[in-house]
């Protein structure tokens, strides 16, 4: 019995290993001929204009491929068992002799042809009549070809660095398709078609065709650069957005190729594309857009600027220049990129930033050199931490209501209490110190706004958020628009919040609600602030009446009799004019609150207009020019505009219909249906997987197109003051090459030039081992 039971297993098995061998080789040869197959399809089809209008539906053509790679069966008439089994016999169709009206339209059926087929094909040689019209065009199966042999010497020095492993796809699969020319005609025929391969096919899904990016998907690779978002990361973001990485068909490969055909494609026109100049190499460059002028001629009364580094390839300073606006925000006025730091350089940068603006700012603020902040540095650690001295030095240099003669006193007792009399730095900076101690400008008006130049360093490490080092000049520009859009969007909400603000007032007179409606929320809590003050917190007495003006004396309630705290303050309340001794309203730009003590006091309900700046005023831009720059700034706005409340809709529409799967079903199905009756009369790149010039100034947003000649070259990579060395850390065996190239010490204990010394001497050594053993 149990020998019964063995023989009949033994045949058994016999016949799964025989079965599984018929399949195989089924498959095998079905791998050969399924593109013929799908050939014969397509060319049974209506062909009109080239245009490929095949008689399968979408679900069928699913079928007929999950049919042969997934075994499964299908009912569907187009692959009937017999259907195959007439077109693998004699009567093969064959494509030689089809015309098509153009060689492009030729490509692309052949293209749509080894989709559905399971293989990937690009384009090979090409021969040219002498009129340069094309004659004969190869298009060959991704596979064809012979991989090139390549020699490595692994024993020579010279090639530290190896050429990385790679798997070549090229195995000579003899598939092809040959158009030739209709001669006198723009037509192309089928020249010859071999359809055998000799590798099994792929499913669809894993053809390099369904790894092509879309425009809207390099259109998303390149916004995100803007942001300092990297490929590798545009890739996790972008699959995380989808829902999973098998939504998205790229790679990441895919995506940093992007970058490189971008920068391909610009090479060394990088200068030409965003700056016109001739025969020369750029070495400097100025902009202000119609924006930053206006910011300008309402808020350039103080600014302040101070270069930045490490901002783009080439390593060129980049200088924004900074204001001041109804918000008290920074605001950019104007930049510049120069290509060193010299004199000359920064001398250019000025006279085109006055050309642009056509007049002086009144207060122009700027940072140190480097080499002067490394001396005050060295001086003494002792000093600069000595808290007493930090503490009345910052005092003395800040106070901004000293005069310059009890400056010039108080420096000199300080210098001499801590033996700093003949410190140069000191010396250096006090003989300029008409052009750094506030106390120098107090006459000038708004002198108070900026004291340091703290204000450019944030706004420069804005910037940096935004931009690296490894940027092309083209980059660089398109994350200084994404910098300044968000500078203006700020604004543009604080301007809202303003204008629709509700305050709640502190006291009951009517000068605090006139200033809620004219200031800015910022300036406004300012101004509350100080009539608060003045309400609560202030006394007055008069003097007396001097050359018409009313004169009195303000200080604070809890303050003794010291001058110090007494401020004298002038009004003619007729005339609406007001002075105070503590000159706020020249270097802020707003009344004191000494200023509202005596004017409550003679009965004045309202800031007169004269004291209410329009650089604080809520509608100091108007809107109607805010948008008129918009508009003007974002190029082609319409179709911009478009494309945006396209996505809008679809999302708005998928978000409805989300939850409803019979509703999201119709979504999709009207979805494809717009989507076949767009892709019907377009044509789509083929088999250019290269990012073109065209292409590349689209997504950029560059309007002029791409020069051919070079007329104003990249500057040379400089070495600035703060730039640093952007040097690759080399690999153990280069270090390892480079010292071996080195000319080695003698060696104490082996008297050779080698590349060890006494204590690793391996004579020394071996001797000093010998005599261990022997002494044991």
């Amino acid at each position: 019995m149990d020998f019964r039971f063995d023989q009949q297993l033994y045949v058994f098995i016999q016949l799964i290993v025989k079965f599984h061998i018929c399949v195989s080789v089924f498959y095998f040869v079905l791998s050969f001929r399924f593109d013929q197959i799908i050939w014969c399809i397509m060319s049974n089809s209506s062909v009109i204009d080239g245009d490929l209008y095949s008689s399968m539906s979408e679900s069928e053509e699913e079928d007929v491929e999950n049919s042969f790679f997934e075994g499964g069966e299908s009912s569907s008439s187009v692959h009937d068992a017999q259907y195959f089994d007439d077109i693998i016999g004699e009567h093969v169709y064959k494509p030689d002799g089809l015309i098509f009206k153009s060689l492009k339209l030729a490509i692309k059926m052949y293209s749509e042809y080894a989709e559905i087929g399971g293989f990937d094909v690009r384009l090979s040689t090409q021969s040219r009549f002498d009129n340069k019209i094309i004659k004969k065009k190869h298009v060959i199966s991704n596979r064809g070809g012979k991989q090139k042999k390549k020699s490595c010497d692994t024993l020579g020095t010279s090639g530290v660095r190896r050429k990385q492993n790679s798997n070549s796809r090229a195995i000579g699969c003899q598939a092809k398709i040959i158009f030739e020319s209709v001669y006198g005609t723009p037509d192309y025929k089928v020249f010859q078609f071999d359809e055998l391969h000799n590798h099994q096919l792929e499913k669809r899904s894993n053809l390099k065709k369904a790894r092509q990016m879309s425009y809207s998907e390099k259109e998303f690779i390149v916004r995100a650069s803007t942001s300092k978002i990297g490929p590798t990361i545009a890739h996790k973001l972008r699959a995380s957005l989808r829902g999973g990485y098998e939504f998205v068909k790229p790679k990441v490969v895919d995506y940093k190729n992007l970058r490189r055909d971008i920068n391909r494609v610009i090479g060394y026109k990088d200068a030409q594309m965003i700056f016109n100049c001739q025969n020369d190499v750029l070495d400097c460059m100025f902009w202000a857009d119609e924006m930053e002028k206006a910011y300008y001629a309402e808020f350039g009364d103080v600014i302040s600027f101070d270069a930045t580094f490490r901002t783009n390839k080439y390593r060129m300073v980049f200088v924004p220049f900074i204001a001041i606006d109804h918000h008290k925000k920074s605001v950019t006025v104007g930049s510049g990129l120069l290509s060193n730091e010299s004199i000359e350089s920064y001398s250019w940068l000025l006279k085109s930033f006055l050309k642009t603006h056509g007049k002086e700012p009144t207060l122009v603020l700027t940072d140190q050199d480097a080499a002067i902040k490394q001396a005050v540095e060295n001086i003494s650690d002792d000093l600069f931490t000595n808290t007493d001295f930090r503490k009345r030095f910052l005092k003395l240099v800040w106070d901004i209501n000293m005069k310059p003669d009890v400056f010039e006193v108080k420096w000199g007792l300080l210098m001499k209490e801590f033996n700093l009399e003949d410190t140069r730095w000191f010396k250096d900076m006090f003989t300029i110190r008409d052009s750094w101690i506030p106390g120098y400008f107090s006459d000038i008006s708004m002198c108070g706004l900026m004291k340091t130049t703290s204000r450019s360093e944030s706004m420069n490490s804005f910037f940096n958020t935004y931009s690296e080092s490894g940027n092309l000049l083209l980059n660089f520009m398109m994350n200084y628009d994404t910098v300044i859009q968000k500078q203006r969007n700020t604004q543009r909400e604080l301007d809202r919040a303003s204008k629709k603000a509700s305050y709640k007032m502190q006291t009951p007179r009517e000068i605090e609600l006139q200033a809620s409606k004219v200031y800015t929320s910022t300036l406004f809590f300012e101004v509350q602030k100080e009539i608060y003050k003045a309400c609560f917190f202030y006394t007055y007495s008069y003097v007396g009446i001097e050359d018409g003006w009313e004169v009195y004396i303000v200080q604070h309630n809890n303050s003794k009799s010291d001058f110090k705290n007494e401020f004298k303050v002038e009004i003619k309340a007729e005339e609406k004019e007001i002075n105070c001794s503590c000159e706020h309203f020249k270097c802020m730009g707003v009344l004191c609150r000494h200023a509202f003590t005596i004017m409550m006091r003679c009965g004045v309900k309202e800031i007169p207009e004269r004291y209410i700046l329009k650089r604080w005023r809520k509608d100091v831009i108007s809107r109607n020019y805010r948008f008129s720059s918009v508009q003007s700034d974002s190029g082609d706005c319409e179709n911009v505009k478009l494309v945006n409340d396209s996505y809008y809709s679809f999302e708005s529409c998928l978000d409805i219909v989300r939850d409803d799967k019979k509703r999201l079903t119709l979504f999709a199905e009207k979805q494809q249906m717009l989507l076949k009756e767009f892709e019907s009369d377009y044509i789509s790149p083929g088999l250019k997987s290269k990012t073109d010039g065209e292409v590349v100034c689209k997504l950029l947003g560059v309007t002029i197109p791409i020069p051919e000649e070079i007329n104003i070259h990249v500057p040379e990579v400089q070495s600035n003051k703060g730039s640093g060395i952007k040097k690759r850390i080399p690999s153990a065996g280069e270090v390892a090459y480079e010292n071996s190239k080195k000319e080695h010490r003698m060696c104490s204990g082996c008297g050779k030039r080698v590349p060890y010394n006494l204590r690793t001497c391996p004579e020394r050594v071996g001797a000093a081992k010998s005599a261990k053993d022997n002494y044991e």
